[in-house]
């Protein structure tokens, strides 16, 4: 009798032990394939002014041409942890979704990626798409963004966020430029438009407030 309990209790634990591994994969490679209904389109108001910081020898300004409020879908991020500028002004970037495209996100089988600081897409067929607008609605409801972070608690926010949240971040977008001492110079310019693809299309938001909604 002590040996077949014995034996039970070794069946559940190990039952146990692969169901917490496989939870810990789903949490750690986040929902790719969630799909949230309803998100408006990001809100866009021309703003003045400018922010300063000193970042690696550079004196960075970052020139706001817009306030920026984003609701969106997460449909992929990447972590950028190199020693240029813009790896350590923008370490995570986000590709968001809203509209159609987030709410369609679990039944078209879109293919979302990123590298070298821009998103790439694509779809299984021209049909599929039909319902979010065509690649004309992918292309003005998704984005690639860059986000520099204004304070450590925005940052930590930023850094928690994976792949199916639901975020809403807000802040600037802004044109960046830094230069140094011996006359290194730097810029990175933010799209301000849905309309564009391809070089220059992605966000550069100067982040004053990230949270995930669920």
């Amino acid at each position: 009798m002590q040996n077949e309990r014995s034996g039970w209790l070794k069946w559940v634990l190990a039952l146990l032990l692969v169901a917490g591994v496989a939870i810990y994969v789903i949490i750690s490679r986040g929902r790719p394939n969630r799909a949230v209904a309803g998100i408006p389109d990001p809100v866009q108001t021309e703003a003045e002014g400018s922010a300063h910081i000193d970042l690696d020898g550079f004196d960075m300004t970052f020139h706001y041409l817009y306030s920026y409020d984003i609701e969106a879908l997460v449909i992929s991020t990447q972590k950028y942890d190199g020693d240029n500028i813009g790896d350590k002004l923008a370490p995570k970037d986000l590709a968001l979704a809203w509209g159609k495209v987030a709410e369609y996100n679990d039944r078209i089988d879109f293919h979302w990626s990123q590298s070298g600081r821009w998103y790439h897409w694509s779809a299984d067929s021209y049909e599929a798409l039909l319902p979010v607008g065509g690649v004309e609605g992918v292309a003005t409801h998704s984005a690639n963004c860059h986000l520099i972070a204004t304070d450590a608690n925005v940052r930590a926010t930023i850094r928690k966020i994976r792949t199916g949240d639901h975020v809403r971040i807000r802040g600037y977008l802004v044109n960046c430029e830094g230069i140094k001492k011996d006359g290194t110079y730097f810029t990175w310019n933010s799209s301000t438009s849905r309309n564009d693809t391809g070089g220059g299309a992605c966000e550069v938001i100067y982040t004053t407030s990230a949270e995930i909604i669920d």
